[in-house]
């Protein structure tokens, strides 16, 4: 028998750690090959862990709401077969702290003594925290006083790190050490601290129903406050006539679905206006770092999409400009469903330039939608209506029928003025009633 290890596998450029929201097998359960094991969330998204062997789980490494890093054996998984043993360490590290580690120890064989013991503590300290411990002058009941968000509460670099910060800031916090004074300079004794802790809300009449936040809800709600706090919003509106497309769409899209497989949504037609215009304002292709502005070489839109319970994620097309008609629309319909069905990859929300969100779907008129950090715009499209308008004839105007719709755009006037925002909002319409009836798809 071999003992295989179930790693946290890469899951994008910049995503470094994953949180274990749900074990699907037992240790003692049997295990196929790619079946999946567990279910992990980051920052963005929701996805599962499959198995790259067939086996029998034998130990789970972490518990749920875990936070793990990415390489990090999470697993073991006994196979048939006489693949080497994989060696299985008691208190797994990410590799950056790996090599802190084993640079703390170098430090340690050239040390004659330290000043700090913490060999009398119960509790346990890895030998990176105890260095930094030593290296900081911080005494064993300081050390044993900092609350650790590790697993089963140890101390980590992380948490002994801010204590640090804080310590030297000034600013009390409820773990920070009372030293106990000379003999010769009694003083009353000090109550512990309590800390506080967030109350429960309690139904007045009791017919509420109190419930807590999702993650996601949670995550969610930060980014969006976050952002407001961030960006100073500022909101343009104008209004399309989109009576071609409407028109144009109804004639091509059974044509269209017998052709490619996919369903013609105006969606794909929208983001292609979009993704010409950013060509032609590259100045809404950017983002904010600080005091310095990122100008963007591709060109990647973000769709807003909302999920089955609710809540919304932003799925991203990767450089849309270069993607013709039929490519858009299979980019939308494929990030659409796989938002729908929870099979999203945490790198298919990252890298956005510019995001489009389509509040039209559940009947909005128009929105006024909260920038998504670090970008400087976001452009909500209206939902379609049959309206009485004046139409410019040679032979002069009259009143006619028309499909029109309302662009709003939120745009960061920190570094986008009035000018640039509705420019190019102004742009994105031209390219929509400028659209050609006779076009090919």
């Amino acid at each position: 028998m071999a003992r295989f290890e179930l790693k946290l596998p890469k899951m994008g450029e910049s995503v470094a750690e994953a949180t274990i929201t749900n074990w699907l097998k037992e240790v003692g359960d049997k295990i196929e090959a790619d079946e999946a094991v567990l279910e992990i969330a980051t920052d963005k998204v929701d996805s599962e862990v499959p198995s790259e062997v067939s086996g029998i789980l034998v130990e789970q490494l972490f518990g749920k709401d875990d936070l793990v890093q990415v390489g990090q054996t999470i697993a073991i998984i006994e196979t048939e077969g006489d693949a080497p043993t994989a060696k299985v360490v008691e208190d797994i590290a990410a590799p950056a702290e790996v090599a802190a580690i084993e640079q703390t120890i170098e430090v340690a064989k050239d040390s004659v003594s330290s000043p700090q013991d913490f060999s009398g503590s119960d509790k346990f300290f890895s030998p990176l925290v105890k260095n930094i411990a030593k290296e900081e002058g911080i005494s064993v009941a300081e050390l044993e006083s900092i609350a650790g968000s590790g697993k089963d509460g140890r101390v980590t670099k992380e948490d002994i790190l801010k204590h640090i910060e804080t310590r030297k800031s000034g600013v009390a916090t409820p773990e920070a050490v009372v030293e106990t004074p000379k003999a010769a300079e009694p003083v009353a004794p000090v109550a512990p601290v309590q800390k506080s802790q967030q109350a429960v809300p309690v139904s007045v009449n009791g017919g509420d129903e109190i419930i807590e936040m999702d993650r996601m809800r949670k995550l969610i709600s930060g980014y969006m406050v976050a952002s407001v706090q961030t960006s100073a919003h500022v909101q343009s509106f104008i209004e399309v006539d989109v009576t071609n497309i409407v028109k144009w769409r109804e004639k091509v899209k059974t044509a269209f679905e017998k052709r490619e497989g996919e369903k013609l949504t105006f969606t794909p037609i929208m983001m292609e206006a979009v993704a010409k215009a950013l060509k032609d304002f590259p100045g809404m292709n950017i983002s904010v770092d600080g005091d310095y502005i990122i100008k963007k070489k591709n060109i990647n839109l973000g769709m807003a999409a909302a999920l089955p319970n609710g809540n919304l994620i932003v799925p991203v097309i990767k450089n849309a400009d270069q993607l013709n008609l039929v490519g858009m629309a299979k980019a939308v319909n494929d990030l659409g469903n796989r938002a729908k069905t929870g099979k999203l990859k945490p790198d298919d929300t990252q890298g956005g330039t510019y995001t489009v969100t389509n509040v039209g779907t559940f009947g909005s008129v128009f929105g006024t939608p909260i920038i998504n950090q670090p970008q400087v715009g976001i452009l909500a499209l209206g939902a379609i209506r049959k309206v009485p308008a004046v139409i410019e004839t040679p032979e002069g105007d009259f009143i006619g029928i028309r499909q029109k719709m309302f662009l709003s755009h939120s745009y960061d006037h920190r570094v986008v003025d009035g000018a640039l925002g509705g420019s190019f909002v102004k742009r994105v319409a031209e390219y929509l009633e400028a659209f050609d009836v006779n076009r090919d798809f």
